[in-house]
C-alpha cells in the first residue's frame, strides 16, 4: 500500500511540474502514472549501474554527479514514454532535482499524517 501511496504522490508531481516547467510536458494523468511507475523502475535496476560506472566521476565531483544520473533517467523516461517530453538535458536536470524535492516533502507530510 505504501509503494502505491508513493507511485501516485510521484505521478502527481511530475503532472505539476510538468505544468510548472515550459521544457517538460505530460499528456495526462495515465501518462503521468506511467512516468511514475518508469522512474521506479528506471531507479531501481539502472541508476546502480550507472552509479558504479560513473564512481570516479561521482568520487572527485564530491557527488555532483548524481545530478548528471539523475537527469540521464529521466532523459530514459522520456524516450520509453510517449506521452511524456522533455526538451533536453537542462530540463531534465532540472525536472529531476524539482521532482526529488516536491517528493520529499510530500512523504514529510505523510510522515507526519502517519504519527
Amino acid at each position: 500500500m505504501n509503494f502505491l501511496l508513493k507511485l501516485i504522490l510521484s505521478a502527481l508531481a511530475v503532472l505539476i511540474l510538468a505544468k510548472i516547467l515550459p521544457g517538460v510536458g505530460v499528456d495526462n494523468y495515465v501518462s503521468a502514472l506511467i512516468v511514475a511507475v518508469v522512474l521506479a523502475i528506471l531507479n531501481t535496476i539502472v541508476k546502480p549501474l550507472l552509479i558504479i560506472l560513473t564512481l570516479p566521476a561521482t568520487i572527485v565531483t564530491l557527488g555532483l554527479f548524481l545530478l548528471v544520473i539523475n537527469a540521464a533517467i529521466i532523459l530514459l523516461a522520456d524516450y520509453f514514454i510517449a506521452g511524456f517530453s522533455v526538451n533536453g538535458w537542462l530540463w531534465a536536470l532540472i525536472f529531476s532535482v524539482l521532482l526529488s524535492v516536491f517528493q520529499s516533502i510530500l512523504h514529510s507530510i505523510l510522515k507526519k499524517d502517519k504519527n
